[in-house]
């Protein structure tokens, strides 16, 4: 009876650690001018999202006790709560507790660092989660197109902050057009 316990505790631990070895992931690169620090300053607040990515209408942050939400409204209606999970200089990291997305288990990570080119940047956006009502490919197509928009949308603060004017956008009107640097 006990090695039945023992073989069934072991199965059950193995079924989890494949379930978590299984998750998809996103991982987006875009390029802009700049030099890091500052243009961390523009993007890299964890509300700053309603500035530059063009789905999202309104961001609220709120603390509750040592933890930082913040609750984005799309301009279509939609909301998320997303929990701070991490921060510093150039970086945040975070996860989904309530979203329309049809994924689970979302934890995330925007990131900039300088480019290998000189007065550049390299914007950098990572999910690692599970399709939740939605195939694999489908969960993972929402995220990109989530990413490839947002990431258009900083290219065009680092790009309008940098040249001065808006000629240089990346994004159409409602943005997440892909250009020619993004990069998995």
């Amino acid at each position: 009876m006990r090695m039945m316990k023992l073989a069934l505790i072991a199965l059950a631990a193995l079924f989890a650690w494949s379930a978590t070895a299984d998750a998809l992931e996103v991982k987006k690169k875009r390029e802009a001018p700049g030099k890091p620090a500052e243009v961390w300053a523009m993007v890299g607040d964890f509300c700053a999202i309603k500035d530059w990515h063009p789905a999202i209408a309104d961001c609220v942050e709120e603390t509750e006790g040592d933890v930082v939400y913040r609750t984005l409204t799309l301009k279509d209606g939609g909301k998320f709560k997303e929990k701070l999970t991490d921060k510093d200089d150039l970086s945040y990291s975070y996860e989904i507790v309530e979203s329309p997305l049809p994924v689970k288990n979302y934890k995330a990570k925007l990131w900039i660092e300088e480019d290998d080119e000189p007065d550049r940047v390299a914007f950098f956006w990572q999910a690692d989660f599970d399709a939740n009502g939605a195939s694999d490919e489908e969960a993972k197509k929402k995220v990109t197109d989530i990413f490839n928009a947002g990431l258009s949308g900083m290219k065009d603060v680092a790009n309008t902050a940098h040249y001065g004017d808006d000629e240089h956008k990346v994004s159409a009107p409602g943005g997440g057009e892909k250009d020619d640097d993004d990069k998995d």
